[in-house]
Formats: C-alpha cells, sequence, structure tokens
C-alpha cells in the first residue's frame, strides 16, 4: 500500500518513483542500492525528477518571494576556503585564487514554514539522505547561515573550484539556467591522508582530463562527497536565473561553517 498521499513530503517529491517515505520496501531498497553503487563509485549520485512539477513549481514561488533576503558575494578563494599559510611557497597550489560570484538565502532567513525547510527537516528525508552515504548515525548540520541556502546565479555568476568543507552535500536544482550553471567534478582528487597538491595544481591550471560534467535539469537532486572531490559551477549564460538549494549535513553533531567561509557567503559570521 503506498504512502504517498499520508506523507507531508507528496506535495513535493515524486515518491512514486523516488520512494523516500517507504525505504523498507522492495523500491526503497533499490534506490538506495542504485544511490550507494553511485556514491561508492563516482563519488556523486543524480538523481532527474526527483521533485515533483507541482514540487517545482512550489518551491520556484518560495525562491522569489525570498530573493530579497539575499546576500551577494564577489570573492576571490582559494580551493580550499582557508587563509593562506606565511610561507606557503608561491606555485602552491593554495595560492590559487578561485571566482565566487551568486548570491545566497542563509539558513536563518528561510522561514519555519517553507517547503525547502520542511524537506529538510523532514525524518524521511534525513533517513534517505543518511542511508545512500552509508552514514549511521547522521545528523542534520547546525551552522545556523549554512545548514540550508538558497542560491541564486544570474548571468556572469560561478562558482570556481573548490573542495566543500563539509564531507558531503546534497542540492536540489529549482531552476537550471539557459546555458552554463552546470556542475562540474573530479572524483575523490584528494583524501584524508593525501591531499595531492600536484593534481590540484594541474587542474587549475586547466588540465580538464578527469573532469565529469553533470548538466541538471529542474527537479534533480544530488548527492556529491565534496570534501574530497573537487567542484564548481560552470559561469552562467543568458537571463534565466539559476536557483539551487544547498542542504548540509554531517556524520558528528553540531558541524559549522568556519568564520571565513560564513563571512564570504553571508557577509556576515553566527
Amino acid at each position: 500500500m503506498s504512502l504517498q498521499s499520508d506523507s507531508p513530503l507528496a506535495p513535493y517529491i515524486n515518491l512514486e518513483q523516488y520512494p523516500i517515505h517507504d525505504l523498507d520496501s522492495p523500491a526503497g531498497r533499490a534506490l538506495l542500492e542504485r544511490c550507494q553503487k553511485d556514491l561508492r563509485a563516482q563519488g556523486a549520485c543524480q538523481l532527474d525528477g526527483f521533485l515533483s512539477a507541482e514540487g517545482i513549481a512550489l518551491l520556484v514561488d518560495e525562491a522569489a518571494s525570498l530573493s530579497d533576503q539575499t546576500f551577494r558575494n564577489e570573492v576571490e578563494h582559494n580551493v580550499y576556503f582557508e587563509d593562506i599559510e606565511p610561507g606557503t611557497p608561491d606555485d602552491d597550489p593554495r595560492r590559487m585564487m578561485e571566482r565566487a560570484s551568486q548570491a545566497t538565502v542563509a539558513y536563518d532567513l528561510i522561514p519555519e514554514g517553507a517547503g525547502i525547510r520542511g524537506i529538510y527537516d523532514s525524518d524521511d528525508f534525513l533517513r534517505f539522505v543518511g542511508e545512500s552515504l552509508e552514514k549511521d548515525p547522521f545528523y542534520r548540520n547546525a551552522d545556523p547561515l549554512g545548514a540550508v541556502n538558497l542560491v541564486y546565479y544570474e548571468e556572469g555568476d560561478e562558482l570556481g573550484w573548490h573542495f566543500d568543507r563539509a564531507e558531503f552535500v546534497v542540492t536540489m536544482m529549482i531552476q537550471p539556467a539557459t546555458t552554463g550553471g552546470d556542475f562540474e567534478y573530479v572524483p575523490y582528487l584528494r583524501s584524508e591522508t593525501e591531499e595531492n597538491y600536484p593534481r590540484v595544481k594541474s587542474l587549475l591550471e586547466g588540465d580538464l582530463t578527469e573532469a565529469i560534467h553533470l548538466p541538471s535539469q529542474a527537479g534533480t537532486l544530488a548527492f556529491f562527497r565534496g570534501r574530497h572531490s573537487i567542484h564548481r559551477v560552470t559561469p552562467i549564460e543568458g537571463d534565466v536565473l539559476r536557483v539551487n538549494a544547498v542542504l548540509s549535513f554531517a556524520d558528528k553533531p553540531g558541524h559549522k561553517l568556519n568564520a571565513l567561509t560564513q563571512e564570504m557567503f553571508y557577509g556576515r559570521t553566527a
């Protein structure tokens, strides 16, 4: 018996295709196995059509209503979102700068009744993400600014190559750009024990041999191991605003962004 009609996620998520509300069913287990397999092999998993047509429309309207709450940043950063330590060699990739240009609505500005927060706060969604990433225990991010963000890119905006501060991030495409705004990444370019600076430097100098290009359509959900897999959002072209939601989780309680990252993307710290 389908639980779709009883789920608070039903207005937003295509539960018939992606039964995250019923993960113990054969279809639910098959979905988890697919996500786990993709993440192990590629460091990413993309689920097209995760949001229903109604869900896309609701979240597009919601994003439009919150667009006056954005903080617009135009900054240069290194791929680690860290200060450059004195004595770092001039040709070190930690000194190589990338561009970030976007507008972001911080978590504390998204109303509690908003649909995107309802998805994020859902225990069914938390379990689905955690089991897909094979993390137990698994927690929502504790950052008061960065737990959930709505991110807006207009023509000329981009997010340069970087590693995430969190081990994994979940993104939801609400409205893609006409051209550009695609996700590119190199899976597992570094590890907990090997920074792999030569390969990072080669990528930043333009060697895209290992880069994987993932365009996405409205309604796509993506999981990504962003701490170890370097990635970027390519420059936006055209007059259609690219809007996506970034939902952050952690395998330890109390995870927060560092002050440098908060200041960069929200113009303040918390």
